[in-house]
């Protein structure tokens, strides 16, 4: 079982430390609202991950190719609209935190859309985590779960951690907020218009 524990934990801490989508929109939320505020988006890829580990496992198989291309697609889009509320909130509030907050359920699920329509979830257990998990609960179903915690444990401590210097960073610096916001909605800007590319390449 402990094997399957650190097994877990060291994927989950690749998969949290990995540019990506969600990682750029918690940096966005956390320099507009404090890493307090947006602590609990931390938690929303274990409402995602749950259909897209059930998808990978037992049906993605026989999924035709142009739904994945289409997943691209909205996924880019949805993550470009995403870009235009950070780079507009960096425009107006000079890298001073919103005083308007979201509602926090809000956020949540936004973060969980930016997975379901992100195809690196889907690719990262496809093709990495999803074969151990397989191989983990064919030993045994309770050396699954503990791989499920050891994944979820260090991905989720990670993302906060990653949150956390963020936000101390920009208390300390106000310069380095402001521009720090705008690379994380550049970023966000550039993943969509990624994954949109990648959608008509693969249309070809």
């Amino acid at each position: 079982m402990l094997f399957h524990l650190l097994q877990g934990a060291i994927y989950g801490f690749a998969a949290a430390v990995q540019p990506g989508p969600f990682v750029a929109y918690l940096i966005s939320l956390t320099l507009r609202n404090g890493w307090r505020r947006t602590l609990p988006v931390v938690f929303a890829p274990l409402l995602s991950d749950g259909p897209i580990i059930a998808l990978v496992l037992f049906v993605l198989s026989r999924i035709p190719q142009w739904w994945i291309q289409l997943l691209r697609f909205a996924g880019g889009f949805f993550i470009l609209y995403l870009a235009v509320l950070a780079l507009c909130s960096w425009r107006h509030n000079a890298g001073v935190q919103s005083q308007t907050v979201q509602p926090c359920a809000k956020n949540i699920m936004r973060g969980s859309l930016v997975n379901l329509l992100n195809p690196g979830p889907y690719i990262y257990w496809g093709l990495v985590t999803g074969p151990l998990l397989l191989s983990a609960w064919r030993e045994g179903p309770a050396n699954g779960v503990i791989f499920l915690a050891g994944f979820y444990c260090t991905a989720l401590s990670s993302l906060a951690g990653i949150m956390i210097l963020c936000a101390y960073a920009s208390q300390r610096n106000k310069t380095w907020t402001r521009r720090l916001e705008g690379l994380s909605g550049l970023a966000l800007a550039g993943f969509g218009v990624y994954q949109i590319v990648l959608g008509v390449i693969s249309f070809r």
